[in-house]
């Protein structure tokens, strides 16, 4: 994000990753982070996985393929079906599934993205939690452009009842 300010700065035409939001909504800069692909290029797990899997392969460390999926995976045998999935069909080194969830302080947990508890009857403030470089974190103390960059991201829809993969023409089933 600072460097990204920085070079709005000193660049003035230079292209971000959220290059409309920054030039027609003054939105907070930020780059897509190394050789990942965009936070909003696609929803389909299983076409990042297929765009990054060589790619990440390459890396000697330090490379994570995260698995944005919000409130949309809850049943346990998904889930485990799903980590089956990739961990068989994929040779990547390492991935994440990251849940969003927000924390009521009184009702506690909440699946997905709540700014206030639907359960209190006055309104209660929450905080919303997800991944940020590696780390589940309240949403609101990221960065200005961690915090845009959250705002243009696509969860994964991982329910998919049948997906081929590209790369191994393997036959991908996850039940739900």
């Amino acid at each position: 994000y600072r460097l990204a300010r920085i070079d709005k700065e000193k660049y003035p035409e230079i292209i971000f990753a959220n290059n409309k939001e920054v030039r027609t909504n003054g939105g907070e800069p930020y780059y897509t982070n190394s050789s990942h692909l965009p936070v909003h290029f696609t929803e389909d797990i299983f076409e990042a996985l297929d765009l990054q899997d060589e790619l990440q392969t390459k890396y000697t460390g330090g490379t994570v393929l995260h698995g944005f999926l919000g409130e949309k995976v809850s049943d346990i045998e998904t889930t485990k079906n799903l980590v089956r999935k990739i961990a068989e069909s994929y040779t990547l080194p390492y991935f994440t599934l990251t849940p969003t969830f927000s924390i009521c302080p009184a009702h506690g947990y909440l699946e997905g993205e709540h700014y206030t508890c639907p359960k209190c009857v006055v309104k209660q403030k929450t905080e919303v939690y997800s991944r940020v470089v590696g780390y589940i974190r309240p949403v609101e103390q990221w960065n200005k452009g961690k915090q845009a960059e959250f705002e243009d991201r696509k969860e994964y829809v991982a329910d998919c009842k049948e997906k081929k993969t590209n790369k191994k023409k393997k036959q991908i089933v996850v039940s739900v």
